[in-house]
């Protein structure tokens, strides 16, 4: 069993966590299975990666939670519901809206009609299935996407404002410069003197 790790986190366990956090939200799970779950990929206590969480990582995600949120609702309508009993009455209206055939009425090419039927709305529901399948792992691959990108905004945006207080001590620096070559030039025209020489003009004497 590897040590327990306390050491700081990294952008990518903070992206790993918030992929984890975000998923079991969109398929209806707990956070605190999702904390389990990326402890046991980092090597750290549940409990850390909910502090971890909590006080940092999901200030960033609030707009993620949200979908997840909408999404968790939306699949949530599309399942059919696990408590529905398969009874009698049941497999007979589901046979009937298949148009399947009456006892009374059974003859080999109704069976075969019933069977081309049943088969269609198979192969429909096996590409509707399909089609949600894809759906799903295209929103998976554009959330990671976007949890990318908000990590890579927050960086630029964390050297931006170096850059920009960097500018602002070399402005002053340059401000401090000028000052000086200012007073110095002052203080240079100061100690200049002229006098008249003996043809009347001026000629410059240094204190």
């Amino acid at each position: 069993m590897s040590p327990t790790r306390q050491d700081a986190w990294s952008q990518d366990e903070d992206l790993l966590l918030a992929e984890v956090v975000l998923r079991h939200i969109r398929e209806g799970g707990t956070q605190l299975q999702a904390f389990e779950e990326v402890g046991k990929q980092l090597s750290r206590t549940s409990a850390a990666c909910g502090f971890r969480w909590n006080s940092f990582v999901r200030k960033q995600y609030k707009s993620g939670i949200e979908l997840a949120k909408k999404q968790r609702k939306e699949l949530k309508k599309q399942n059919i519901p696990a408590d529905k009993e398969i009874t009698k009455e049941f497999v007979a209206e589901e046979t009937q809206s298949l148009g399947s055939p009456r006892s009374e009425d059974i003859t080999f090419q109704s069976v075969v009609h019933f069977l081309e039927n049943l088969q269609k709305q198979a192969a429909a529901a096996s590409s509707i299935e399909e089609a949600r399948d894809k759906s799903i792992q295209k929103i998976k691959e554009l959330e990671k996407k976007s949890y990318s990108l908000a990590a890579e905004n927050e960086r630029l945006a964390k050297n931006l404002k170096a850059i920009e207080e960097d500018y602002r001590s070399l402005i002053e620096i340059m401000e401090r410069a000028r000052k000086m070559v200012v007073l110095q030039e002052e203080d240079r025209q100061q100690k200049v003197k002229f006098q008249m020489d003996k043809n009347g003009n001026l000629e410059r004497i240094e204190k």
